[in-house]
């Protein structure tokens, strides 16, 4: 019973702040100008007891009140539809908000105003005034509006709804009301486009393909097999040419289903008990860094044909559940992405990936309980190769990833400079490559002499 009272009460709050929100009235400035005018005009009438002032002072008094009752009686009443091209956009890109705005008012809309209300983060143009919308029904009872916004930063933002103001003929009072719902717009990170396909550059034949084909019992042999009008010429055996006295060409070059795995860096140890929305400007930045980083190489994988694992060091953001609570280390299972589709589906999710708390010991202790054995290494190939993007880690995360490097080959983390030297150091002595990256302007470089290594496990 006190649920459904309270849920009860919860209804009518919401009911009425919509109601409020729809129905909004408010005087201008130049109506509270004449209402206090009128105020003062009437005491001093009273004092003196001219009835002549009084009545002036009455009007002025009742004019702005009326106002407000027009336009409370006679708002604007709009049907809104709202439409992102694209709904989906990078930082920094481009997408046009369009609206198509239909009158459902008797009357025409004349000396109205629009204005959207996006969430911060998102900048709308100002109140501008409304185009000539006739009556419901007439012609000319549809106008569509159109404006362009460049998001600076990644997120899902709310855009709306659309705000309608209209006056009355003195300007005296003016109405508000909201149309349409919000609607979510998509920032995605920034990606780098990176060389080479896949994990080595196409120029050469890297350690890293080479590990990944002895590491991997799935790998394809390279097989010889007749030449097929159509295959390229740089695929042409030329050793089995020369055996069999025909063009013989190599059936395939890499893996039919690689595999790689990514490490979010999310705890961020180093903002540990600031509390939600205390984090640091310097660990800020650098957490966006990693998700363009991510972003960079998930894409880069993808499209080269990778089933891409990624593992979240705190609380899973990318695969919501009610199981997802600890993160891929302590038990929960690791997001995948695959081709086709699977870019998309990776920047959409790591477009609202945020900074979270590391589990407490109770939680994680509960988790090992419920899953023994780390999910992200349940059922995963001997060894896999591995990029952690690291930001600020704690011990734990140390120790996390030490137990992790045994299940990578290579293990490369690009690590950021907040990243403390006893960290790097025990991560080395694992086995993983640390390689410090500053800014994604540097990361094509880094890739470069990733992808084409020789060997070499540390810096």
């Amino acid at each position: 019973m006190a649920r459904g009272v309270r849920d009860s009460g919860l209804v009518n709050a919401d009911w009425y702040t919509r109601l409020a929100a729809r129905f909004a009235t408010r005087l201008t400035l130049r109506g509270w100008v004449i209402l206090a005018a009128g105020v003062v005009l009437f005491a001093n009438a009273v004092l003196v007891n001219s009835r002549d002032m009084l009545f002036v002072a009455s009007l002025m008094i009742v004019a702005p009140l009326v106002a407000a009752g027009y336009v409370s009686l006679r708002p604007a009443r709009v049907e809104v539809t709202r439409v992102f091209r694209p709904p989906i956009v990078p930082v920094g890109g481009e997408s046009v908000v369009s609206l198509q705005l239909s009158n459902l008012s008797a009357t025409p809309l004349s000396g109205a105003w629009w204005a959207d209300t996006p969430s911060p983060g998102v900048e709308a143009p100002p109140a501008a005034i409304l185009p000539l919308v006739s009556r419901n029904g007439a012609t000319g009872a549809t106008v569509r509006l159109e404006y362009t916004v460049v998001p600076r930063h990644r997120g899902v933002y709310d855009v709306g709804p659309l705000r309608v103001s209209r006056q009355d003929p003195f300007g005296f009072a003016r109405s508000n009301r909201t149309a349409g719902s919000p609607h979510d717009l998509i920032v995605t990170p920034r990606v780098t486009p990176l060389p080479g396909n896949g994990l080595a550059q196409s120029s050469n034949d890297g350690s890293i393909r080479e590990l990944v084909r002895q590491a991997t019992p799935t790998s394809d042999e390279l097989i010889a097999r007749e030449y097929r009008p159509g295959d390229a010429l740089r695929r042409v055996n030329w050793p089995a040419t020369a055996r069999h006295g025909e063009i013989m060409v190599r059936q395939e070059e890499q893996r039919s289903n690689p595999e790689a795995r990514i490490v979010l860096d999310t705890t961020l140890a180093g903002a540990a008990g600031l509390g939600a929305g205390h984090l640091p400007p310097h660990l800020g930045a650098g957490f966006e860094l990693e998700i363009e980083l991510a972003a960079s190489v998930g894409v880069h994988l993808l499209d080269a044909g990778y089933r891409v694992e990624v593992i979240e060091l705190g609380a899973s953001q990318l695969l919501p559940g009610d199981q997802q609570t600890l993160g891929g280390l302590h038990g929960d299972v690791p997001a995948t992405f695959r081709a086709p589709g699977g870019d998309r589906a990776l920047l959409e999710a790591l477009a609202s990936v945020v900074p979270v708390p590391w589990p407490t010991r109770s939680a994680r202790l509960a988790a090992e309980r419920r899953a023994p054995l780390r999910a992200a290494l349940r059922g995963a190939q001997p060894s896999l190769p591995t990029f952690a993007m690291l930001v600020s880690v704690s011990e734990a995360d140390v120790d996390d990833l030490v137990a992790l490097a045994r299940h990578c080959e290579p293990a490369v983390a690009l690590v950021q400079r907040t990243v403390g030297a006893p960290a790097r150091e025990r991560l080395q002595a694992a086995g993983w490559r640390c390689v410090e990256l500053a800014t994604a302007e540097n990361l094509e470089d880094v890739w470069n002499d990733v992808s084409g290594e020789r060997g070499a496990n540390h810096d």
